[in-house]
């Protein structure tokens, strides 16, 4: 067993049973900074490890019996129920790293930066926080301009008892080392990570992810924690992360603000990208008008079934849109022309792609108006087996569309999100 183990390399090691099973991947350490003996240093409770389905659960540091050799040994009975950080609890990869602190050095105490700690094994069998490497940060240097330069400057190893500041809230303190523990993650999964994260660090991460990211992320997110995010950031950057949204589900979003600020922020939208979710608000949010999308995938009769099949591909759209092309007279954008149809991307696959989406255009398919109760919409998907369908108003123009996704957003519990993970497995794991 290594004496010494650091975090930074610990992270994303396998994690194996005795008999040599892969339980998951290690992805953060959870240590204990309150009430540390200065001499011991703090305590290493245990590991959040990533199991199967992106799922992470938590391994006490008790059921690890080796690290070495670039794999985790653990033994015993671990809980596989989700883990949720506990009060006086510290996630060293989310919380610790990156966070400014003061460090002394042969009599010499400069301000710096976390990068990594060191854990090591006590004769008692504790795992304790006995090194932090840190990067020594330029005199007088701001928040930003350390961004930039976060890899210049000296590194130093020094012992836990000569840095000051671990224990307490960093003004401003970077997220980049976390991001890119995370930046392998896919939007609904990434979502995950940082809802488990404390308020100010979920904040600190939206800040450093770019808009089209953050949009994605906050479209997967609780309804609580996207207004928290929403909330926090400056009025400018809110509307531009609306913009970046889905129009359905920036209105969700909307619908949980205060009147005043949902103006506020329409008002600092560009207008193109703030009409179609004015038009969304209008309708009651168990409509088909307040659970539609107003950007299907749309053509006119003339458009080729080659450049149907073009634009189903795009990668930003989900399978449920994907799957049908609305056709319409001009214009082509909602509210479009009279509705002519619609195309399943099967038939589309099936035909020359020279011919016309007209060419073979399903009319049987009846609309449903914005006014749709749930019921009819779910009972309506159900009798055509489809996976969305068009909302038209009275003059057969085509409003939007609503997808099988969204209604089973608004049938399932409002914390379906959080609990996801624990529903579908079992809570105790022998490994």
């Amino acid at each position: 067993m290594s004496p010494r183990v650091f975090v930074a390399r610990l992270n994303g090691l396998s994690v194996f049973d005795p008999l040599g099973d892969e339980v998951g991947r290690v992805r953060d350490v959870v240590v204990s900074l309150a009430g540390a003996v200065r001499t011991r240093g703090p305590r290493a409770i245990g590991m959040v490890v990533e199991v199967p389905g992106r799922r992470r659960v938590f391994v006490p540091m008790t059921r690890v019996t080796s690290i070495d050799s670039g794999q985790v040994i653990t033994t015993g009975l671990v809980n596989m129920r989700r883990f949720e950080q506990r009060p006086g609890e510290t996630l060293v990869v989310a919380e610790l790293f990156d966070r400014e602190v003061t460090a002394t050095q042969d009599e010499e105490t400069f301000p710096a930066v976390v990068e990594d700690l060191a854990l090591e094994m006590t004769p008692s069998r504790d795992w304790r926080v006995t090194k932090v490497f840190v990067r020594k940060r330029p005199t007088g240097s701001t928040s930003s301009a350390l961004r930039l330069r976060r890899r210049r400057g000296e590194t130093v190893l020094v012992g836990i008892e000569q840095v000051e500041g671990l224990h307490l809230d960093a003004p401003g303190q970077e997220a980049h080392r976390l991001l890119e523990s995370l930046e392998d993650l896919k939007p609904q999964d990434l979502a995950g990570a940082i809802h488990d994260l404390s308020p100010k660090r979920r904040s600190e991460v939206a800040d450093a992810l770019d808009d089209e990211t953050l949009a994605n992320v906050m479209e997967e997110l609780p309804d609580d924690d996207r207004v928290e995010i929403l909330t926090r950031l400056s009025t400018d950057r809110a509307a531009d992360i609306l913009e970046a949204m889905q129009p359905d589900d920036a209105t969700d979003l909307l619908g949980d603000l205060p009147e005043d600020a949902v103006e506020e922020l329409l008002q600092l939208m560009e207008p193109d990208e703030a009409a179609p979710i004015r038009r969304l608000l209008a309708y009651d949010e168990d409509t088909a008008g307040g659970l539609m999308t107003t950007e299907p995938v749309i053509l006119g009769p003339e458009a080729s079934i080659a450049e149907a099949l073009a634009v189903v591909r795009r990668e930003e759209l989900s399978p449920a849109l994907a799957s049908l092309v609305y056709v319409t007279r001009a214009p082509l954008e909602t509210p479009t022309g009279r509705l002519l149809g619609i195309c399943h991307i099967q038939k589309l696959l099936r035909e020359a792609p020279h011919n016309t989406v007209g060419s073979v255009v399903d009319k049987d398919i009846e609309p449903i108006g914005p006014d749709a109760d749930l019921g009819q919409i779910t009972r309506t998907l159900a009798t055509y087996n489809m996976v969305a369908l068009p909302v038209t108003d009275e003059e057969g123009r085509l409003l939007g569309a609503v997808t099988v996704d969204d209604v089973l957003d608004h049938l399932l519990p409002d914390d379906w999100r959080e609990d996801r993970d624990d529903d579908a497995t079992p809570e105790a794991h022998h490994v």
